[in-house]
């Protein structure tokens, strides 16, 4: 397992030229889902700041409820 700075993802990310990157979660039934992400949100989402609409994921929550962050 390789253990990477926040500071060598993003210079990989710039290195690499990358264009999208794919956040992976499972839902409570452990169904792979994903978001997409561009670089220039990568440091919000390695700080926990990436919202996803969870009343779109089976078993998650309502509606009323559905605002979410991904942490990783």
């Amino acid at each position: 397992m390789s253990h990477n700075t926040v500071k060598d993802i993003v210079n990989m990310v710039r290195d690499e030229d990358v264009a999208f990157i794919r956040l992976q979660f499972t839902d409570i039934f452990g169904t792979l889902k994903n978001v997409a992400i561009t670089p220039s949100q990568l440091l919000k989402a390695l700080s926990g700041k990436v919202m996803f609409d969870g009343s779109s994921i089976e078993g998650f929550v309502r509606v009323e409820e559905s605002d979410m962050f991904l942490v990783p």
